[in-house]
């Protein structure tokens, strides 16, 4: 074999795998970095549903971020707020609705089998009251995990205008929530600098880069 042939086919070789490469680069992460984990979650709550269609504030599930450095997840009861009502999807209890005005006879409930998990984690009676006594936690699978050595205070963003989104990422379009962003310190360093130079809503910030912010 002439060296003319061994270098086209050793070329064609590095070729092959650098496109192989470049096609796999965007599943590769750093150690750390578990930007598009979406785990599965004990109950399948979508936030596309109740942030995206019904229009449900974050704040109004996840108060802490406006005034603490946890966002923290909503007590279970604060769903019975509306699934006290709301037991199944909208169009099947219409659909219940209707046929039992049709056949002159008293509605049968109906409950989804997700929501099945809710009501008996809180082991609700039959007037959907809570028993304390007899309820249990639910697993919800953590997605966004900073590590120890960073601090984050979710308060200090809020009140500086930052749209959950900035970090969290089309949240309003996920079904299963899913870490948008890198969350490494570099996107956090990148974000800084802009907001300084740019602003936050129109409104002027000086966002530190200051090793101690984040590591203390």
């Amino acid at each position: 074999m002439s060296r003319l042939t061994i270098t086209m086919v050793l070329v064609a070789g590095i070729g092959g795998c650098l496109l192989i490469l470049s096609a796999l680069a965007d599943t590769w992460h750093l150690p750390g970095n578990n930007q598009g984990y979406e785990p599965a979650q004990p109950i399948a709550f979508s936030h596309q549903l109740h942030a995206g269609e019904l229009g449900i504030q974050c704040l109004y599930c996840h108060h802490g971020a406006e005034v603490s450095r946890n966002a923290g997840l909503p007590a279970a009861e604060t769903c019975l707020n509306c699934h006290r009502f709301v037991t199944a999807p909208l169009s099947l209890m219409r659909q219940e609705d209707e046929a039992a005005s049709k056949e002159n006879r008293e509605r049968r409930p109906i409950v989804s089998d997700e929501l099945k998990k809710l009501y008996d984690a809180l082991a609700v009676d039959e007037q959907m009251n809570p028993d304390p006594q007899r309820q249990q936690p639910i697993q919800w699978v953590r997605v966004h995990d900073m590590p120890d050595f960073a601090y984050f205070d979710h308060s200090a963003h809020v009140q500086a205008g930052v749209a959950c989104q900035e970090c969290h990422g089309p949240v309003e379009t996920m079904h299963r929530m899913r870490q948008h962003s890198s969350l490494s310190m570099g996107w956090c360093v990148n974000c800084h600098r802009d907001a300084t130079a740019q602003g936050v809503n129109g409104k002027p910030v000086q966002a530190s880069t200051d090793c101690a912010t984040c590591h203390f």
